[in-house]
């Protein structure tokens, strides 16, 4: 027979319901517990704002409600909170019901691509219908049960349409185990009919007390190890990739002690960027189209490579034409299986710190270590990289500014403590190219989904996390007209970070993208439209971003040289409120060469000459292996 206890109740409407569950869930790795949703965002419409809306008001004192301008926005937030916490902590995102809803799909698909946990708690139509269809409700002729919230499917990793109150007690466990899972974890969608969340059922009380969600570390399996091992004993010229996995279980010693000790180079990821720092004499730069050369170089003839928490996407592998040794053979540490798995590798599915270690242990008894001629082609190809960066990207203080002087610039100025976001354009890309990491700073691109308008949210997501440091936002003029409307968000709640806007006039990276590609430049640079030509091919529009980001409460700078650029960064530190340095750049400023091919094709068939030259010249596809 039930326990008095167990039977006990509380009467609360689904909305309250899910405040009140929230604020005692947590999260516990390593024996360091902390709140796994300590906060919500949300925009209220007629469809949460008598939910949700009335449930933070009356019980959630322990869960702050923040007010973003934007949906997508919020996920974004949600995802670089989660970042800055190593996958420990997210944030809960509200919405109301239709265009609110799907706003968040691209934050969503964000996330989840890039393995991050948010949830999302988007509105939905009436469960019990009897007010017909009502705003903002899609109507499907054959589906009466499907409302815009099912696009959100495949973008999550756990999906649910509450339906029924008591539903709520299997689906919030569910989410929450989903959202700490590492293999698991991405976008976690409740979506909450409008009239559900009112609705009040007796919820056992138990349901409300705390909770600590562990977050298991895997550990490796020995067979596989010992099979690893063999690998690396006969390896001559192994590589090792480290990716966003290696950042999230906190494994940068271990990555480090592995390194050193066998002597194995390492290059890094976006999502990697930073995780081995700029003092190791065995990092050979970022991997991938922007990448180092020297990375290229050693990746190409690598007879071993040992991917670290990495999913092994088109950008790092050069659409599969980096790795040409002709017996290469790979080792995939990562605690999704998927992933692990790629390349043809022999698998070891754990935790990436767990897995290094393991690695380490094996290869230390039985005595990997790479040749004498190989460390010093290591610190070979690395001088020369630094010498050619050195001669395409000088920085002196008088020198008009180019993207790679910018990125350099920053990577100079951070300092141990601050962060760099970026996400999409030239700016990540210069950003893995150049970035050293030297100073002890952390880097965080996303380039998973390359979604702009990411940065600046995910920034704010940051500074939540980490109250301490500088929180450096790098994008370009293309992503700051898309959404630049969270400065409003980082001022209304004084959260500082400086944001490093570089004025190019273009979607620059595409632009060069298409020239490379197409040859020729069509819509992607802001220009006026041209009466003669009917083309946006005429003047550059002239725009005040300066003045923009003032309006919305920003300190700014306009800065155009190396010294200006140093002095405002310099300048910005000292400030309390969120700061913007609008920089004008060169767009068409050289930048050293990776040496990675990416597989964009280029027309078949054109009646243009330069298309035609271009596809004729495309010679790199013959390199690209299949299977390995």
């Amino acid at each position: 027979m039930p326990s008095a206890s167990s039977r006990k109740t509380v009467h609360l409407t689904v909305a309250q319901a899910i405040v009140k569950y929230l604020q005692v869930q947590y999260s516990e790795r390593d024996g360091n517990r902390r709140r796994l949703i300590p906060a919500v965002f949300g925009i209220f419409g007629h469809g949460n704002v008598a939910g949700l809306g009335q449930a933070l008001y009356e019980y959630g004192d322990g869960l702050p409600y923040y007010q973003p301008r934007n949906e997508q926005a919020m996920v974004h937030t949600a995802c670089g909170f989660a970042k800055a916490t190593c996958r420990l902590a997210t944030l809960a995102c509200s919405s109301s019901i239709g265009p609110g809803s799907t706003n968040m799909i691209t934050g969503a698909a964000t996330a989840t691509i890039n393995r991050l946990p948010v949830l999302l708690l988007p509105s939905d139509y009436y469960a019990s219908r009897y007010q017909g269809p009502v705003l903002q409700q899609l109507e499907h002729p054959i589906s009466a049960d499907v409302s815009v919230n099912d696009c959100f499917r495949p973008v999550s990793r756990f999906f649910d349409r509450i339906l029924r109150p008591e539903q709520l007690l299997t689906a919030l466990p569910e989410a929450m185990r989903v959202l700490v899972d590492p293999a698991d974890t991405g976008a976690v969608t409740l979506a909450l009919p409008q009239d559900v969340q009112p609705a009040a059922y007796d919820f056992p009380a138990h349901f409300f007390e705390e909770r600590t969600w562990s977050v298991e570390r895997r550990q490796p399996d020995r067979e596989r190890v010992r099979e690893a091992v063999t690998l690396l004993k006969k390896a001559r010229r192994p590589l090792l990739i480290a990716g966003g996995g290696v950042r999230y279980s906190e494994a940068h010693r271990e990555l480090k002690r592995f390194s050193e000790s066998c002597g194995i180079p390492v290059v890094e990821t976006y999502a990697g960027k930073g995780v081995l720092g700029g003092d190791s004499k065995f990092l050979i730069g970022g991997i991938g189209i922007a990448g180092s050369a020297a990375a290229a170089h050693i990746a190409s003839q690598a007879d071993l490579v040992i991917a670290v928490g990495t999913r092994l996407t088109d950008c790092v592998t050069g659409s599969q034409s980096c790795f040409n040794h002709p017996e290469v053979r790979f080792i995939g540490v990562n605690v999704c299986g998927h992933d692990a798995f790629k390349n043809g590798a022999l698998a070891i599915v754990a935790d990436a710190r767990e897995g290094l270690r393991g690695l380490l242990k094996g290869a230390k008894a039985a005595g990997v270590g790479t040749s004498r001629r190989y460390r010093a082609e290591i610190g070979q190809r690395r001088r020369e990289w630094e010498a050619l960066v050195d001669r395409k990207v000088p920085v002196t203080a008088d020198r008009a500014l180019g993207q790679g002087q910018v990125a350099t610039v920053i990577d100079q100025e951070v300092r141990a403590g601050d962060t760099v976001v970026a996400a999409a354009g030239t700016q990540l890309m210069v950003a893995h190219m150049l970035g050293t990491a030297a100073n002890g700073n952390d880097y965080h691109i996303e380039f998973g989904n390359s979604c702009m308008a990411h940065e600046l949210p995910a920034g704010l997501g940051v500074r939540m996390a980490r109250p301490k440091g500088e929180v450096v936002v790098y994008i370009g003029d293309g992503t700051y007209l898309m959404n630049p409307t969270e400065l409003v968000t980082a001022v209304q709640e004084d959260l500082k970070v400086t944001v490093v806007l570089s004025e190019n006039h273009a979607f620059q990276s595409i632009c060069n993208l298409q020239a490379a590609r197409a040859g020729r430049d069509f819509g992607n640079e802001f220009r006026t439209r041209n009466p003669r030509s009917k083309r946006l091919d005429g003047d550059y529009l002239t725009i005040d971003f300066a003045a923009n980001a003032a309006s919305m409460g920003a300190c700014t700078w306009r800065v155009t040289t190396v010294e200006e650029l140093r002095t405002a960064l310099r300048e910005s530190r000292a400030e309390s409120r969120t700061c913007v340095i609008v920089a004008e750049v060169d767009p068409h400023a050289g930048m050293p060469d990776s040496g990675v091919w990416w597989d964009i094709p280029i027309a078949e068939t054109s009646s243009d000459p330069v298309t035609r030259k271009l596809r004729a010249a495309d010679g790199n596809r013959k390199r690209q292996r299949f299977h390995y």
